[in-house]
């Protein structure tokens, strides 16, 4: 065999294995890269979306941890103001209540006085009638001058 003919073989046999490859072995193999290419982009595209959707969710939750703060503030601040309010009803209550004791008894007060006042006179009426009966060394019927009685306790 010829160097030649030896060459010619070899390059016809090279010519054959790269159209066979570049027909049927090289589309399937570029065909599964775009695929894996295409899966790795789509990946890394969802691992963006997976970040910025991680950081919206860190947003909203630290919006809501704020409104949460500001709502817990403002129901102790109401919670404050409304326990303010009740103590001062109840001091507003306790006043009244002992506004009304203390009338009570300033007219208790007063309804003893004019017992006492009106006990006072009938003792005095009692004590100048036996004064009387001292003084004129006979009896004075008490019956037969109540009308004198009456009037000598108005006048006291």
């Amino acid at each position: 065999m010829d160097i030649n003919a030896t060459l010619l073989g070899q390059a016809l046999t090279f010519a054959v294995l790269v159209w066979f490859t570049m027909k049927f072995v090289w589309p399937p193999l570029t065909n599964m890269m775009d695929e894996r290419a295409k899966r790795i982009a789509d990946g890394l595209a969802a691992a963006e979306r997976g970040k910025q959707d991680l950081e919206e969710a860190s947003r909203r939750v630290e919006a809501e941890i704020r409104a949460a703060q500001q709502k817990a503030t403002e129901m102790l601040i109401n919670a404050e103001k409304r326990a303010n309010q009740i103590v001062e009803e109840a001091k507003q209550a306790a006043r009244t209540e002992g506004e009304r004791i203390i009338a009570d008894a300033k007219a208790e007060i007063d309804q003893e006085v004019l017992r006492a006042k009106e006990s006072l006179r009938s003792q005095v009426a009692g004590l100048a009638v036996a004064g009387a009966e001292k003084i004129l060394r006979k009896e004075v019927d008490a019956s037969k001058h109540a009308d004198l009685l009456a009037s000598i306790k108005a006048e006291l």
